[in-house]
């Protein structure tokens, strides 16, 4: 029994000096407390991106005022041409731009949410360096992947009906949503997510005064002059996209201009809380349609730096600071 009592003894301080080192007990497994401080309540406009160097070509234009951190994510706070902003991350995929829209909408006064970044371009019609400012934007991965009845012939488990036309044993579904002042736990099906008409409206006027690159820092120029293209649709998934066939059922079956793999992420989320959103995206290749080996690699930067010119012009153009 002595030998049992020493080693009680022994746990018991083990586990206060572990509380007192930590400030929680190990043995229960809890986490150090969540930042709260620094998240001020101004009214703000949040801009995000995928990739630290689309955000770079936003950030040098800003005045950075304080930086916090968010659930792992750096907030810079501060402004840009005049207009109270908060800029950050999202990081790659759906589910790290959705848990960064959300953590933004709950920390911060967002009046609306400006995504700039790039994308692959899907329109045969548009080229590398093009800016899109789509009007919707569609998960349109949230697919079911049907049983294989007979060769080449698929069937949809019972429940389920067909949208639009499959991609092999690939059925896209609508997304079902609860809304911030909707009935609790009430979902709608949606297939599109809309971006503010307003915010759009104000894209387009500035569109035709922004001069867009054509030549990368390392001098490879593109073939034509990039354009900017407000208004269609916009589609992302947990996809990297490569592939000529999918892309031309992409455009044939969502008239899509371009696929990413966070904007209709953050559609998603802005819709739930009744934020007003839009995206500006340019194409840094042609998810598989191009000649020859992938082009991201070449022209990322290009896209990055075009894709930021339209949205900065955007933002200076809001009527409100």
């Amino acid at each position: 029994m002595k030998g049992y009592k020493n080693v009680t003894i022994f746990a018991i301080l083990f586990v206060l000096l572990v509380t007192n080192l930590t400030g929680s007990s190990a043995l229960a497994g809890s986490k150090p407390p969540i930042q709260t401080g620094g998240f001020d309540q101004a009214p703000r406009t949040a801009i995000v991106s995928a990739f630290g160097a689309e955000l770079e070509s936003i950030k040098a234009q800003a005045s950075i005022n304080k930086t916090v951190v968010l659930d792992g994510r750096s907030v810079y706070i501060g402004t840009l041409y005049g207009h109270k902003v908060l800029m950050t991350l999202s990081g790659e995929s759906m589910v790290n731009a959705s848990m960064t829209a959300q953590a933004l909408l709950d920390h911060f006064n967002v009046q609306r949410i400006v995504f700039s970044g790039i994308a692959g371009g899907v329109n045969p019609n548009l080229n590398i360096g093009d800016v899109v400012i789509p009007a919707q934007w569609s998960e349109y991965q949230e697919n079911v992947f049907a049983r294989e009845t007979a060769p080449g012939v698929y069937t949809l488990p019972p429940g389920f009906q067909q949208y639009l036309p499959n991609y092999g044993m690939m059925f896209a579904q609508p997304v079902s949503i609860t809304t911030v002042d909707g009935t609790p736990d009430q979902e709608s099906d949606y297939i599109w997510f809309p971006v503010d008409p307003g915010l759009l409206t104000i894209a387009q006027q500035v569109a035709s005064s922004v001069v867009l690159d054509r030549c990368t820092p390392s001098n490879v120029c593109l073939s034509q002059e990039p354009i900017i293209k407000a208004g269609g649709n916009g589609v992302s998934g947990p996809t990297f996209v490569d592939n000529a066939d999918y892309r031309a059922y992409v455009y044939a079956t969502w008239q899509a201009d371009a696929l990413d793999m966070e904007s209709a992420a953050v559609a998603h989320v802005a819709t739930v809380n009744d934020v007003p959103f839009i995206v500006f995206r340019s194409l840094s290749d042609l998810a598989g349609g191009g000649p020859g080996g992938n082009e991201v690699g070449t022209f990322f930067q290009l896209a990055a730096n075009n894709s930021a010119k339209v949205m900065t012009a955007f933002i200076q153009a809001l009527p409100d600071k």
